[in-house]
């Protein structure tokens, strides 16, 4: 396993930030799906997009620093 230099460490931090924001929006949407579908159903389809702008942003930035998983 190669060693990270300290910059690509601060990648590693900042695809991680990434990741967190799509995790986030999937747990909102898991919330939504196991308690209050019924109610919030119409908040899925905004979220959905969020989440793939979110997704776009996490792969932008791995092509990006393919050395990063």
């Amino acid at each position: 396993m190669a060693v990270l230099t300290d910059e690509q460490k601060e990648k590693k931090k900042e695809l991680a930030k990434y990741k967190r924001k799509v995790i986030e929006l999937a747990g909102v949407v898991h919330d939504i799906v196991e308690d209050t579908i019924w109610t919030e159903y119409d908040k899925l389809p905004e979220l959905s997009e969020k989440i793939a702008l979110a997704m776009d942003d996490v792969n932008a930035f791995k092509k990006e620093h393919p050395y990063l998983k």
